[in-house]
């Protein structure tokens, strides 16, 4: 089995990223088996909730280096 998962991961890492990306979510999704509807369709909202409150003003849209600063810096209160 080892040769076979290391054959198929030498022709994975051959993928265009794209390719290989697509490969992870469903590598991924194969480990977490199916997720509950009712909570994709919770997720689904708050995305489209926080996208509205961008769009609209509401919110504003931060780098993800200050979005950590800002996160350990209100830990360390």
């Amino acid at each position: 089995m080892a040769a076979t998962v290391g054959k198929v991961a030498e022709q994975a890492l051959g993928l265009p990223t794209a390719g290989r990306a697509v490969l992870v979510e469903k590598l991924l999704d194969s480990l977490s088996g199916k997720a509950d509807p009712r909570v994709e369709r919770a997720h689904l909202d708050e995305v489209r909730r926080r996208r509205a409150a961008v769009r609209s003003g509401k919110a504003k849209l931060i780098d993800g280096d200050e979005a950590l600063r800002r996160a350990r810096a209100a830990m360390r209160k």
